[in-house]
């Protein structure tokens, strides 16, 4: 393989930039341009120059030997000072040197995973780390980058492989009796398995709305309120305000962290009924993105009730206005009045969907985990039907394993590595 290097941290002028090298040339590359390498895991400022001799920097030089670095390759990092000239410069002089080539986005990456250091699913926790915005966000990648996806996937794999070579046992003695009747154990095994993966598959859809932000719509009928309050969430004029009935004719959002939480508020237009063709496309809007919304915030008047559409569970009902009357459950985002008690009501439901979230944070791994549950339905079903079937029964094992596998990156996995990997910067 070729010696892969690239600038590691950001572009542009800053006390210290990295440029991180790896592959088999590395040390040696490394050694052209400062010399002397410090021991393995060890620092030392050494001169770096180019190879006529002339001095470009002086730098902290950092080794990670064969096995022992992020990449499982030969590592050495540049911790030069935050120059964009000095970064060109040693850019330029690496890129000269035959076999050492400026790393694609994610290979350093890559490199991690297909010598064995990091897993697939870790691949994308370290995706999702680097992305994170909140301090949900952040907890969540950092237990998938760690290894705990794996960990567990590794433990249902491990109980289906038992189960799979018990039945495998029982096809070998097809023709001859079996001192022992594996069924009882086979079952156990896959039902306990297949529990398991119905409550990480069912969970999985709060770990992705931490991944990706919940979305809560404050909708209501016209002149209610909502653009105000929107407002005074932000913080800002996020969303144009006037006593004219039916100024907001598109969703507004203003993405916002609620402890930790990755939240957007939407501005929808308000619901009524209306000739107005341009006010119509922005009410069907409006219903549309408050259906698909996590939550809603329902800002009613003294009637009560937005036409055409009834609070789910979990959802929140205000009356809007409160300042033009005393409301012991009303919210004004002119005056502030409630604003503070809708927050906390919003924070609470949605750290209490947020608890149960599972280790399951992508659609693919969502997948994933359906298709082994319906492979394991299938076994147990075969099963059932009589010691004759136990061959299609430990097919139907094997294809639950793969699709597990598939998580982790064992197998399958070729579709979705092009676009995982192009998420990363050139020093990932």
């Amino acid at each position: 393989m070729d010696t892969i290097f690239a600038l590691a941290t950001a572009r542009g002028k800053a006390g210290v930039s990295v440029i991180r090298l790896s592959g088999p040339a590395a040390l040696q590359v490394a050694a052209e341009l400062v010399g002397l390498l410090p021991e393995a895991r060890r620092t030392a400022v050494r001169p770096v120059c180019d190879r006529a001799g002339e001095l470009i920097d002086k730098a902290m030089v950092l080794r990670f030997d064969h096995g022992k670095s992020f990449t499982g390759e030969d590592v050495v990092e540049f911790q030069l000072h935050g120059s964009p000239a000095i970064v060109k410069r040693v850019l330029e002089v690496l890129g000269d040197v035959e076999g050492c080539r400026l790393a694609e986005p994610g290979e350093f990456t890559r490199r991690a995973m297909d010598n064995g250091v990091l897993d697939l699913s870790q691949v994308e926790g370290l995706a999702d780390l680097i992305d994170a915005e909140t301090e949900a966000q952040r907890r969540q990648a950092v237990r998938v980058f760690d290894g705990a996806l794996g960990r567990v996937v590794e433990q249902w794999r491990a109980d289906l492989v038992r189960a799979a070579a018990l039945l495998e046992v029982t096809i070998d003695f097809v023709d001859e009796e079996v001192p022992v009747d594996v069924t009882p154990e086979v079952t156990s095994l896959v039902q306990g398995v297949q529990a398991q993966l119905e409550q990480e598959a069912s969970s999985s859809f709060a770990a992705e709305r931490i991944r990706d932000g919940f979305e809560v719509a404050i909708i209501g009928p016209p002149n209610i309120g909502k653009s105000t309050l929107l407002n005074a969430l932000a913080g800002r004029d996020a969303a144009i305000t006037s006593s004219i009935a039916g100024t907001t004719r598109d969703v507004i959002e203003v993405r916002m962290d609620l402890k930790g939480l990755p939240v957007t508020f939407l501005d929808t237009a308000g619901l009524r009924e209306t000739e107005d063709e341009v006010e119509s496309i922005g009410i069907a809007r409006a219903r549309d993105r408050a259906e698909k919304a996590d939550l809603r915030i329902f800002l009613v008047d003294q009637e009560g009730g937005v036409p055409g559409l009834d609070p789910q569970k979990g959802d929140l009902v205000f009356q809007g206005k409160a300042d033009l009357a005393d409301i012991a459950y009303g919210v004004s985002g002119l005056t502030g009045f409630g604003v503070d008690k809708l927050v906390t009501k919003v924070t609470e439901e949605l750290e209490g969907r947020a608890s149960g979230a599972s280790l399951a944070i992508r659609q693919r791994h969502r997948e994933a985990l359906q298709t082994a549950v319906g492979s394991l339905k299938n076994c147990l079903d075969e099963l059932d039907r009589g010691v004759e079937r136990t061959e299609i029964a430990a097919e139907e094992l094997r294809s639950a394993i793969r699709s597990l596998e598939s998580m982790i990156g064992l197998v399958d996995v070729e579709s979705v590595l092009d676009e995982i990997f192009s998420s990363f910067c050139l020093g990932k």
